[in-house]
């Protein structure tokens, strides 16, 4: 009973000694708090459930509801480590798993978990701390269940004996905070606070010991935490009673200290301690062992003759930066003597710096400067000059590093990109610690760049010259026009149109279509070269982007001839019911012009060279043609047996491919003298010869006085007859034919080759009754023709429209 009592009034004053700590911790921390309130902070229990609610972080921050997932907010914790999260309807910061404070701390206290709250559009920072408060979720262990002790039995009472140490692994209030002994004579126990914050047992000896009464005892050792109620562990000691050995081993000191770096080989020596023994003998005999063993995590051993103590696990600096270690030397008697040694862990630059990308925006819009493309963050896990990092990009990007809080950088763009230039980067964010040998890490970003549409299509030429043969079949394929645009998408579409003609009268639509998607160009209908021998138009090529962009080019088209239009003989007149006769007098001599004959051609080039040849004549060798101009000349000289009348057929001949020709037959009155009458052509003579009295001389007589009167009255109508024509240009009188409007456009002089100028059309007269034939040239004539002229038009403009006059 008195044991029990005992046990509880010791419970009752750690109890009391650990509320009094409560309150200076608490006060501490809020203290700690007012220091540090530009930040905010919050708590939570270790092991409570995921998805309990944390903070009303609106309301912390000041904002309006909803305008952290307007701006994106996002947790950002080091090494992209999510403790909490966003609830998704109301943006409250909830646990998002269960928090180990043993774990993520171990020892440290508080637990303190720094973040970033940051805010994308705009980009803000506020500063954060998750506090991790422990809970009494763990009991004070001994690393043994059973510690031996010998104890000389002339030890004197008030002898101190440390025994090893329980670990709780709890924090503050609820980590170990006491030790007590079962109920015996001899000994009591104490509870030491050591240097770095633990907790040790030390043995007080209160009434000597006789090993002849007890050679050993064996007593409980309970360690209490401060928990509501209090965990305990407990141990036995066992305590063996040694006879006579009267010194104990001692080291130089009772406090070492030794430094390893943390990138030191396994069995690296650390330190060597030499404790001594005046004893001789087995008792003056030293051996060493490290006090209290984890053969888990000690990463040191010692050899038990030399007391050296070497590596054999690797450390790490960024893990666990110092030990402490107690070194026991036992002689051969079983006394011993402890020592502490604390061995500091030298930081190595064995770690590369890390990049945390928080945000990424890609694709990005051409043509706007400063765009953030990226936000993230740079850690080193090394310390001191180690943990210096330097963070830059390429330079010959259009991108630039802006440094923000807490090792924060914003990518931005340096002004407005273009796409057609470049549609994509590859940044590589190349960050590099101050560390010996310098460690540096690289992060690859890929960013793309979208298309606005900023270039109008641009045509492979700016114009055009396209020929098509006349006489085309409709919808023929006459060319190709082509643009390009060096937008992408839609943007880059582009579609074909004919512009409006700046020439209202050209009939632009029904000439000419075009493919509005490949820039196609057809002709509507058979063009005509004789009516339109060339055009031109613009043709407008557009994107399809918002807003679209146009350009334009022009086609010119030109109409190459065919050799559609047979000569046409203007002179001598064919077809009339009346022709001419031409008279030639006998002492002509050789070379005599006789005639020319006049024709035309309604095609150009040389589908409108000419060519004159003699087919017929009614007495070869006579007459000759000149092939280049169609002049009928005498080719020998007259004589009197030649006939008096002759009829030439005369051949007209284009330069075409196929030629095509017309002819014309010629009259030629052989006559001594132009006084003589005109003798009627040979179908009239044989009509009158057949139909003669048998006495010539009345026949004279009577045609000579019908020829007299006929060319009085022919001489009356023909002048009435011009007057008319003058006037009207359309009235017919008699025999006398006067072609109407003007000669085509077309015709050329070409310097007697036969074709009329532009300027010159001939007037005609025939007659049947006696007299001289005589060919007049008139004033000139202006020919005046619309462009527009349909084929068929030209065809009967091509018909005889000059007039000739005979006297």
């Amino acid at each position: 009973m008195e044991v029990e009592r005992d046990i509880t009034k010791e419970m009752e004053q750690t109890k009391i000694h650990h509320k009094k700590r409560q309150v200076m911790i608490f006060i501490i921390l809020m203290l700690l708090w007012e220091a540090g309130s530009e930040s905010i902070q919050y708590s939570v229990l270790e092991e409570t459930e995921s998805g309990t609610l944390v903070a009303n972080l609106t309301k912390d921050l000041g904002l309006r509801m909803g305008e952290l997932a307007v701006r994106r907010a996002r947790v950002v914790f080091k090494g992209n480590r999510q403790y909490l999260q966003f609830d998704p309807l109301t943006y409250d910061l909830l646990l998002n798993e269960k928090l180990d404070r043993e774990e993520l701390c171990g020892s440290t206290e508080p637990c303190v978990l720094p973040f970033q709250v940051l805010l994308e559009n705009p980009l803000q920072f506020f500063q954060a701390a998750l506090v991790v408060r422990d809970i009494n979720d763990h009991a004070p262990e001994f690393p043994a269940r059973e510690m031996l002790l010998k104890i000389s039995e002339i030890t004197t009472p008030g002898k101190l004996f440390p025994l090893k140490m329980a670990q709780d692994l709890d924090a503050g209030s609820n980590s170990l905070q006491s030790y007590i002994i079962s109920s015996n004579p001899h000994f009591h126990v104490l509870t030491r606070n050591r240097k770095d914050g633990r907790k040790s047992p030390e043995m007080v000896l209160d009434k000597a010991l006789d090993r002849e009464e007890q050679p050993e005892l064996r007593l409980t050792l309970t360690a209490l935490d401060g928990g509501s109620p209090p965990r305990s562990g407990t141990t036995e000691i066992h305590i063996l009673v040694l006879d006579i050995n009267d010194n104990a081993p001692e080291f130089a000191q009772e406090f070492y200290e030794a430094q390893v770096s943390e990138n030191s080989t396994l069995g690296s020596l650390v330190i060597t301690l030499s404790a001594t023994d005046l004893d001789s003998g087995s008792f003056g005999e030293v051996f060493y062992a490290l006090f209290q063993v984890d053969d888990v995590n000690q990463p040191f051993e010692i050899n038990p003759n030399t007391g050296e103590i070497r590596l054999r696990k690797t450390l790490d600096f960024e893990e666990i930066q110092s030990y402490h270690v107690d070194v026991e030397a036992t002689d051969g008697g079983g006394l011993s003597e402890k020592c502490s040694l604390v061995i500091k862990v030298l930081d190595v630059n064995d770690n590369a710096p890390e990049v945390t990308v928080s945000s990424l925006i890609s694709p990005i819009p051409e043509n706007l400067p400063e765009i953030i493309v990226a936000v993230f963050s740079i850690s080193d896990a090394d310390s001191g000059h180690n943990q210096q990092v330097i963070c830059s990009i390429d330079d010959y990007l259009p991108f630039f590093l802006r440094p923000s809080v807490e090792n924060f950088y914003t990518l931005v763009t340096e002004g407005a990109l273009d796409r057609e230039s470049r549609a994509e980067y590859n940044i590589t964010i190349t960050v590099t610690d101050m560390g010996t040998p310098r460690l540096k890490t690289e992060h690859n970003i890929t960013v793309l760049v979208s298309d606005v549409n900023d270039n109008a299509p641009a045509f492979t030429q700016a114009s055009y010259t396209l020929r098509v043969r006349e006489n085309n079949s409709p919808a023929l394929h006459i060319g190709t026009v082509s643009a390009t645009d060096t937008d992408a998408g839609a943007n880059a579409q582009v579609t074909y149109s004919l512009l409006p003609p700046a020439n209202p009268h050209v009939p632009l639509a029904s000439l000419v279509s075009i493919n509005a998607d490949n820039g196609h160009l057809f002709a509507l209908r058979s063009l005509d070269y004789e009516a339109l021998r060339a055009f031109e138009f613009r043709v407008g090529a557009a994107d399809r982007g918002s807003p679209p962009l146009s350009s334009q080019a022009l086609v010119r088209v030109l109409v190459e001839d065919d050799n559609d239009n047979a000569p046409f003989v203007l002179y001598p007149l064919q077809n009339t019911s009346a022709p001419c006769t031409e008279l030639l007098p006998r002492a002509a001599e050789p070379g005599y012009l006789v005639t020319k004959v006049v024709a035309v051609d309604g095609d150009a080039g040389q589908n409108a060279w000419l060519s004159y040849q003699l087919l017929k004549a009614t007495e070869p060798g006579l007459f000759g043609v000149w092939a280049h101009n169609g002049e009928v000349r005498t080719a020998r000289p007259l004589s009197e047996r030649d006939a008096a009348r002759h009829r030439l057929l005369v051949l007209v001949k284009d330069n075409g491919e196929p030629p095509l020709s017309a002819s014309v037959t010629l009259h030629v009155l052989l006559v001594d003298g132009f006084s003589q009458p005109h003798l009627p052509p040979p179908e009239a003579e044989a009509e009158a010869v057949a139909a003669a009295p048998a006495d010539p001389l009345t026949v004279y007589l009577v045609v000579a006085l019908a020829s007299v009167s006929s060319l009085f009255l022919f001489s009356v109508l023909v002048f009435v007859a011009v007057r008319l024509c003058g006037r009207g240009g359309a009235a017919r009188a008699g025999r006398c034919s006067v072609p109407e409007g003007p000669f085509p456009g077309h015709l050329v002089d070409v310097s007697g080759t036969g074709t009329l100028s532009h300027s010159y059309q001939y007037q005609v007269c025939l007659s049947g009754g006696t007299g001289t034939s005589e060919f007049k040239f008139l004033k000139p004539i202006l020919p005046n023709f619309s462009p527009q002229a349909t084929g068929k038009e030209m065809e009967e403009n091509s018909t005889v429209r000059n007039s000739f006059l005979f006297s």
